[in-house]
């Protein structure tokens, strides 16, 4: 796609990305286009997660794909909420097909995905009331998350077997069901005003016409159970919405909850908050500034030079100041290597966090290793780092224009740091549960030494180990 809107996006991402990605839009059929899962492109295509999620990221910011931030249900997997940002992200969301309530956490809940601007393909998705009930609730309701049959047939055919009816009813209209219940749970569900009402169909068959009337309107209708025997029933359905709704009734047996049970891993906005190029193109646009996130686990990493004053007074402002910027350089190509990253610099020290303790220690690891080829390099062991890492819950939250992290977890991982010594890695216990931290200190043949102590603010005493 020579001189297309693509050029722009190869003077900043890897090439090699950016022509699949253009080949993708030129080639792919409208549901690939829309709420794009980098992650899974990257897995699909043989290319790295984290360049790939590098050029989509770039390819936002550039207005060629919509970036949308999803939030799930993790009962269901379905999308209960979609914002270009977390700005507008309530404290507590109900799902009434679960019948269910749950306070959002960026670990597990929101999803971040990608869909095609109108400017390079125009989709169905960028209309949805023009789209058909099948189609939106593939592409537009059902999540990532989900495991969905990838080929059409196949997801007609999952459609088709737990769907009884399913119909649109324009605003200000009202369509009427006539359908014969089956002895089975079924589900009126709506994804449009997030509406659910069970009917629990059991005993005896009756010839008797039950009616039921449901009133849509733009507050979601209460989820509430029935009880009906099996038999005729007319279900009128009434919109009393500014748009389009998409009522379905479905059969709520096996099949159906085998679609919500498969999952998948996808891309996560904890992922992409450790993603370097989201933080430095974005910074603080994702929150309010008053905005606080709760993660349930982030890897902290801390690093500090040791006797950073010394060196100055030993080799000069001029040849000391170049060392340390060096050492800045490669702690950030290390951190980005390992899918981390650098959140910021105090001083000669710096704050990195990563989505995975294996991804943090690798990264303590590689930095350890680098630094020694370094000073091998000068031939003098002048910088010598400190590393410690922790791992648990934080606040996501904005501080002096950028996206920070607060809470007791980073305050560790701060005081663990401090305990180390020149070339030491210091972990603390969570840290060095990991299934993949074992496997690679194993690999290295490193040991790792385990102590209690106590860390200034922290009340109860922990379990550090000290990385040989």
């Amino acid at each position: 796609m020579n001189g297309s809107p693509f050029d722009a996006l190869r003077g900043v991402a890897d090439s090699g990305v950016v022509d699949a990605v253009a080949e993708l839009v030129a080639s792919a059929n409208d549901s690939e286009l829309s709420r794009l899962d980098p992650l899974r492109f990257a897995a699909a295509h043989g290319l790295h997660e984290d360049r790939v999620l590098d050029v989509f990221v770039h390819a936002a910011k550039l207005s060629l794909f919509e970036m949308s931030w999803n939030l799930l249900c993790p009962g269901c997997g379905g999308v209960l909420d979609v914002g270009a940002d977390l700005k507008q992200m309530k404290e507590h969301y109900n799902c009434s097909l679960c019948a269910a309530g749950y306070e959002p956490d960026i670990d597990s809940m929101i999803e971040v995905s990608f869909t095609v601007s109108p400017r390079l393909r125009r989709i169905a998705a960028h209309d949805p009331d023009s789209m058909s009930p099948l189609h939106y609730y593939r592409d537009l309701y059902f999540s990532n998350a989900l495991t969905l049959p990838q080929r059409e047939n196949d997801y007609a055919s999952l459609w088709n077997d737990v769907t009884i009816e399913a119909e649109e009813v324009a605003p200000g209209e009202k369509v009427v069901f006539s359908v014969q219940l089956p002895p089975e749970f079924v589900i009126l569900f709506e994804p449009v005003t997030h509406s659910a009402k069970f009917l629990d169909v059991k005993g005896e068959p009756t010839r008797e016409r039950r009616d039921i009337t449901v009133t849509y309107t733009e507050s979601a209708v209460p989820t509430a159970t029935e009880v009906l025997q099996p038999g005729p029933l007319r279900l009128t359905l009434v919109n009393r919405t500014t748009r389009r709704v998409l009522p379905a009734l479905f059969r709520a047996g096996e099949r159906f909850h085998a679609l919500f049970e498969n999952r998948q891993p996808f891309l996560t906005a904890k992922r992409i908050f450790t993603n370097q190029t989201f933080r430095d193109l974005y910074r603080a646009e994702s929150l309010n500034v008053d905005q606080r996130l709760k993660i349930a686990s982030m890897t902290v990493l801390f690093t500090d030079l040791k006797g950073s004053t010394e060196l100055y007074e030993r080799v000069g402002d001029l040849v000391a100041y170049d060392l340390v910027r060096e050492h800045f350089k490669i702690l950030g190509d290390v951190v980005r290597r390992e899918s981390g990253a650098v959140v910021k610099t105090i001083g000669d020290a710096v704050m990195a966090t990563f989505s995975g303790a294996d991804q943090g220690f690798a990264a303590a690891v590689g930095i350890r290793k680098e630094m020694e080829t370094l000073n091998h390099s000068h031939r003098h062991e002048d910088l010598l780092v400190k590393i410690g890492l922790h791992e648990g819950p934080c606040l996501a939250v904005i501080s002096n224009e950028r996206l920070d992290y607060f809470g007791q977890t980073v305050n560790i991982a701060a005081r663990v740091q401090g305990l180390a010594t020149s070339r030491s890695i210091f972990a603390t216990e969570p840290v060095m549960e990991h299934a993949g931290v074992k496997a690679m200190l194993a690999r290295g043949g490193m040991t790792a030494s385990p102590y209690r102590t106590m860390l200034k603010g922290i009340a109860d005493a922990l379990t550090v180990y000290e990385i040989e």
